[in-house]
């Protein structure tokens, strides 16, 4: 399969590589207003506090956090197990009350648009029937940072296990149900 490297669909860049390791967030479609990410724009310095005050945001528990519903957690964590050793390597993951991160390794045959798409298209059918909703449920896009170091990557794990704690859902990593510490009873 032939990847596309850097590219975008009109909102965030995207870099898709064979064999490499990406650190993925997509949320809900109301986690994150329109006018919030504009104002966020014009008082972030640089991108790095954008991104944080971005991260912040999430944090805090905006839009309808139907993802802390334990019937729509389990199925975006069994979704992403689903092709866990066939499509990809999914390394560590948390799924918060309004969006999922993810710690990936997409296999050579597949580009992670495919993965990414076939995530958020199966949830929000199946989220949509459970909750009795309708329209759309995650955001257009995702974030997707590749891992350029092993320091790299253990910031990502780290990151990955501790957003529950510093969101103030838990007081330990392994102590939130939805995601990979919680597996591993860290």
């Amino acid at each position: 399969m032939i990847h596309k490297e850097w590219y975008s669909r009109g909102y965030l860049p995207h870099f898709d590589h064979q064999n490499l390791i990406q650190m993925i967030t997509y949320r809900l479609s109301d986690a994150l207003p329109e006018y919030v990410l504009k104002s966020l724009e014009i008082i972030a310095k640089d991108d790095t506090e954008r991104r944080k005050q971005i991260e912040a945001y999430l944090d805090a528990g905006h839009g309808s956090c139907s993802l802390k519903d334990a019937r729509v957690a389990s199925l975006i964590e069994d979704a992403l197990l689903h092709f866990d050793g066939k499509r990809y390597k999914l390394l560590e993951w948390v799924v918060m009350p309004n969006h999922v991160h993810v710690l990936v390794e997409i296999d050579a045959d597949y580009q992670l648009s495919q993965i990414v798409h076939s995530w958020k298209s199966f949830t929000a059918k199946e989220a949509n029937r459970i909750l009795g909703i309708s329209g759309g449920y995650w955001q257009p896009d995702y974030f997707d940072r590749f891992i350029r170091n092993d320091v790299h990557y253990a910031n990502a794990v780290a990151y990955i296990h501790q957003n529950p704690v510093k969101a103030k859902l838990v007081t330990r990593p392994g102590d939130w149900p939805y995601g990979s510490a919680a597996r591993r009873k860290l």
